[in-house]
């Protein structure tokens, strides 16, 4: 007898509907065929024992498992529960009359209960798709499945609900939530607020230029100053992630197996801080089985890097294309995979080895020598993609002993949305620029216009602070950013000179 179940693979962030075949013969053997890997070739025991432990068992019959289509690799145990079902139908020990109208897939345990699996949201995308009435998976991935409506998403605990379900039709609890409700929800309570940070007045603001026009920074500064407890606090001043933009975040986080079983929805935009000795391959993504790395699990989100010359330079190197194109593709001999990557990176460094740079009251730790090899890890063309650089200082004492609290974070976005609204409205006719770091020599050319006093503002800057050329895009992109912020349609000579500020790293005495 031949019964057809429906399980899906998930490649890159879509899913692919894979059709399991089950052939009962006589005779005696089992055969798995169509590229499964070593996780689906074991999983007989587990589906044996997982039976036998609820009741039923794998005759001793021919049984032939073909996994269609059969020349796609198939890969983990995320199989179980789709080849048990499957093995029960055809060898008639239960009836399922509907059930080429499910999608069905878990990890079976050897008492029968379920365990998670990863990239369920895909997987649920591509089911409601390709018409089918609903998905059977574990409890804890139904909530992340359940935010695509129009499919009906059932959690359970043991295969023994589902066979329940098909063979005497004992009711199962569908999952449903509210994608609206659940994801205003934590809109307006970030985990980490600006209030908590002590005086960096001038920093915030900094801050919050960058967020409002998705400008890439880098704080320089002494140990203790602060740098990784502004960075964290970055994501709660960047507007509200659309829904689509959520989705599209929690659908890569899915597929590594990110989404935490309460949640479902990602609605806060993600905050990756790796450490400094990440590969290349952690950074951007592959591997033999190609996944998501670091920047595109950022994706909508802020990528942090502290301690940014602690890199290895081939590491940073593999970030230039992918701050560019806002997407990576990892090419394999027989597929190529496409990871979205459209995050802005805040880099933290100490201005030496040592840590104490610039500092009068410190010891001089650090040679010229040192200085200098030090600083040479981060190459040109990689610090040409930070538009802002700056020196973040101590906080003296009595502003760490103020009680009072500082300006909060929602306080602050709703300035940086205002600003991001105007550029929304600006570049509406382009598909690929949606804020202003992201213009091209010929829109700063159409958008950056300077009157007379601001052209000569700049002028005298770049030559008295011995700014490098690349310096001139990055601050008019940042001064229309600041303009913005005030509303203002033209550029004015106060945000060149604020703007000017922002490129410590260009001045000689730094990188040359």
């Amino acid at each position: 007898m031949l019964k057809k179940v429906f399980g899906s693979a998930v490649f890159g962030v879509e899913a692919t509907t894979i059709t399991v075949e089950v052939n009962v013969d006589n005779g005696i053997g089992y055969h798995l065929v169509g590229l499964p890997d070593n996780a689906i070739k074991e999983s007989n025991f587990r589906i044996a024992a997982a039976l036998q432990n609820n009741g039923y068992k794998i005759p001793g019959k021919k049984i032939i498992i073909n996994m269609s289509p059969a020349d796609l690799r198939k890969e983990g145990s995320a199989y179980d529960l789709t080849l048990a079902i499957g093995i029960l139908v055809a060898t008639n020990q239960i009836k399922a009359e509907h059930i080429e109208r499910y999608l069905i897939m878990g990890e079976l345990s050897l008492d029968g209960n379920l365990q998670p699996i990863k990239g369920a949201l895909p997987i649920a995308v591509k089911a409601r798709e390709e018409g089918f009435k609903g998905f059977i998976l574990p409890k804890q991935n139904a909530k992340e499945a359940a935010i695509v409506d129009g499919l009906e998403v059932y959690g359970v605990d043991n295969i023994k609900q589902v066979i329940r379900y098909f063979d005497i039709n004992e009711a199962l609890e569908p999952t449903i939530i509210n994608t609206r409700e659940e994801f205003n929800k934590s809109l307006n309570f970030p985990e980490f607020d600006f209030s908590d940070v002590k005086g960096q007045e001038s920093i915030k603001r900094c801050m919050e230029i960058a967020a409002a026009g998705g400008h890439n920074i880098i704080l320089i500064g002494p140990p203790g100053s602060g740098k990784t407890m502004l960075a964290k606090r970055l994501p709660s001043i960047l507007p509200p992630m659309t829904l689509h933009e959520a989705l599209e975040t929690t659908k890569i986080h899915s597929v590594v197996g990110r989404v935490k079983a309460h949640t479902g929805l990602m609605a806060q935009r993600p905050f990756r801080s790796p450490h400094h000795t990440i590969s290349n391959v952690a950074l951007v993504g592959g591997g033999s089985y190609p996944q998501p790395g670091e920047i595109s699990l950022s994706h909508n989100g802020v990528l942090f890097l502290d301690e940014l010359p602690e890199f290895k330079r081939e590491v940073l190197e593999v970030m230039r294309q992918p701050l560019e194109d806002r997407e990576v593709t990892i090419s394999r001999a027989k597929f190529t995979v496409t990871y979205p990557s459209s995050f802005m990176l805040v880099a933290s460094m100490n201005p030496s080895p040592g840590g104490y740079f610039n500092d009068p009251n410190a010891p001089v730790t650090s040679s010229p020598a040192e200085m200098q090899r030090y600083l040479s890890k981060i190459s040109g063309p990689l610090l040409d993609r930070i538009d802002i650089h700056i020196e973040v200082t101590p906080v003296p004492f009595d502003k760490l002993s103020d009680e009072r609290k500082g300006e909060s974070s929602v306080a602050i976005r709703n300035r940086v949305t205002t600003a991001r609204a105007l550029q929304t409205e600006r570049f509406k006719s382009s598909d690929s620029v949606h804020y202003n770091a992201q213009m091209n020599t010929k829109q700063i050319r159409k958008h950056c216009k300077l009157d007379d006093a601001s052209m000569g503002l700049l002028k005298t800057a770049m030559e008295q602070l011995n700014l490098s050329a690349r310096a001139y895009d990055r601050i008019l992109k940042v001064s229309r950013t600041i303009a913005d912020l005030e509303g203002t349609e033209s550029i004015k000579g106060s945000h060149i000179s604020e703007a000017i500020q922002y490129r410590s790293m260009d001045r000689e005495g730094w990188l040359g």
